[in-house]
C-alpha cells in the first residue's frame, strides 16, 4: 500500500512538473520572456503605478517565455490568483500575459472590473491593438499600446478601436487550423475525444452489414459540424467532403470481401454474425452490436477563482 502511495505521489509530482511555474511577482512589469527594453519597463512600471494610486485598480504585465504545453487562458488565471491581484473584495485586478513562443497573449481580469473591461473590449484590445504590433516583432509598442488601452477602458478617457472585418483576401485564404482559439494541447485532446467517437461508428458503419448505410447518412452532420472546434470551417469541410465519398468507397470495397459476405449469409439465416469479436444482430431497422467487455464513463470538475475566467485571448 505504501509503495502504491508513494507511486501516485511521484506521478502527481511529475504532471506537476510539466506545468510552468507562476513566476515571483517581483513588480508591476514581470519581463521574464524579455521582451521588452528597460525604457519600455520603467515608463510601463510609473504608468501602472500611477493608475493604481488614482483608482485603486491594480494591473500587471508578465511575460513567460513558454506556457509548457498548458492554454493561456489557464495558466493566466492561475498566475493572477496566485498573486492575488486587485484589493480583497473588490477584485479590480488586471492582468496582461503575453507569451512569445506560443505566440500567445491574455488580458484577464478580476471580478470587479468585468463590467468595465467586458470581455468585448478585452478581445478588441488583444485583436485590434496588441496584434498588430507583435505581428511586426514590436513587442514594446505593442504592450505599452495595449495597457494604455486597457487603462483608458477602466478610466473611460479612450474608447476601444472598433474591430475591423478582415479582407475578403483574407477571408478566403485564411489558414486551415482557422476558428475556435484553441493552444495545441486543447486541439489534440478534444479531436481525440470528437474524432475517436465519430471515428468508431464511422468504423462500425463500414463493417456493418445492414444498418451501415443508416450510419452513412446519420454521421453526415456529426462530420459537418463536431471538427469545426479542432481544425476550423475549412477544415472541417475538406473532412466533411473526405467521409462523404470515402465511406461509399471503403463501404464497397469491406462489402466484397468473404468474411463480410458470409457476415450477411449468417444475419440472414441465422440472425447474429460475428465480425471482429463483436457480434452483429439482425433486426427491422438493421443490425445491432454487442460484446462481451462493459465501460464506465468518468466525469470532471473544476473550480474558479477571484478573476471568474473574464477576458480574452489571441495569438499572432
Amino acid at each position: 500500500m505504501n509503495k502504491l502511495a508513494l507511486f501516485l505521489v511521484a506521478c502527481l509530482a511529475a504532471l506537476t512538473a510539466l506545468a510552468a511555474d507562476v513566476p515571483y511577482l517581483s513588480g508591476r512589469v514581470v519581463d521574464n520572456a524579455e521582451i521588452l527594453d528597460a525604457e519600455t519597463k520603467r515608463k510601463l512600471t510609473e504608468q501602472l503605478k500611477a493608475h493604481e494610486a488614482e483608482t485603486a485598480n491594480q494591473i500587471a504585465v508578465l511575460t513567460v517565455p513558454s506556457l509548457e504545453g498548458e492554454s493561456v487562458e489557464s495558466y493566466a488565471e492561475q498566475v493572477f490568483n496566485a498573486w492575488k491581484l486587485g484589493q480583497k473584495g473588490k477584485d479590480n485586478g488586471v492582468l496582461v500575459l503575453v507569451a512569445p513562443a506560443e505566440r500567445r497573449m491574455r488580458i484577464e481580469v478580476g471580478y470587479g472590473l468585468e463590467g468595465t473591461l467586458t470581455d468585448v473590449a478585452a478581445s478588441r484590445i488583444v485583436r485590434n491593438v496588441m496584434t498588430p504590433r507583435f505581428k511586426e516583432g514590436n513587442f514594446d509598442a505593442g504592450i505599452e499600446e495595449g495597457v494604455a488601452a486597457v487603462i483608458g477602458q477602466l478610466t473611460g478617457s479612450a474608447e476601444v478601436p472598433a474591430e475591423a472585418p478582415p479582407p475578403a483576401d483574407d477571408r478566403e485564404s485564411g489558414d486551415f487550423f482557422e476558428g475556435p482559439d484553441l493552444s495545441l494541447t486543447e486541439r489534440i485532446l478534444i479531436g481525440a475525444f470528437i474524432f475517436g467517437i465519430i471515428g468508431l461508428f464511422t468504423v462500425l458503419g463500414i463493417l456493418t452489414p445492414g444498418m451501415g448505410w443508416f450510419l452513412y447518412f446519420f454521421l453526415i452532420p456529426f462530420w459537418a459540424m463536431f471538427p469545426i472546434v479542432v481544425v476550423g470551417t475549412k477544415g472541417a469541410l475538406y473532412l466533411l467532403g473526405t467521409y462523404v465519398i470515402g465511406f461509399p468507397i471503403a463501404k464497397l470495397i469491406v462489402s466484397r470481401m468473404p468474411w463480410y459476405e458470409k457476415a450477411q449469409r449468417d444475419i440472414k439465416t441465422k440472425g447474429t454474425a460475428s465480425i471482429g469479436g463483436f457480434t452483429v444482430g439482425g433486426s427491422s431497422g438493421g443490425s445491432s452490436w454487442s460484446s462481451g467487455s462493459s465501460s464506465s464513463s468518468g466525469g470532471f470538475s473544476g473550480g474558479g477563482g477571484s478573476s471568474g475566467g473574464g477576458g480574452a485571448s489571441g495569438s499572432w
